[in-house]
């Protein structure tokens, strides 16, 4: 298995701003959906987060960014073709980036 980052790339303020509750309700069960599914078929979610408000990120250096992280996941796939397959289920308000994690090896 390959892990794999999930990022979920967009205005992550208007989850708060301008969806209503509705839309937010149905968004978080999408995200259930997601870890439900996975887990489901045997592979794991390594880790993730959803990430506060743009409004208290610092960019480095300042003014350098447009796009902001909403959140992302770490999950473990066979290939990049399975993990993109798996990302149709996360609500489609945002745009994601999946790519590989780097595997490092220390001992080397």
């Amino acid at each position: 298995m390959t892990e794999y980052m999930v990022l979920i790339v967009g205005d992550a303020d208007r989850w708060w701003t301008t969806m209503t509750a509705e839309e937010r309700k149905h968004g978080y069960e999408q995200y259930s959906l997601f870890s439900k599914s996975l887990v489901e078929r045997g592979h794991k979610i390594t880790g993730g987060a959803e990430l506060h408000a743009s409004t208290e990120a610092k960019h480095l250096p300042p003014g350098t960014t447009t796009e902001t992280i909403g959140g992302y996941y770490l999950v473990e796939a066979t290939d990049l073709d399975q993990a993109v397959a798996w990302c149709e289920l996360l609500p489609d308000c945002y745009s994601l980036e999946i790519r590989p994690v780097v595997d490092i090896d220390v001992s080397a």
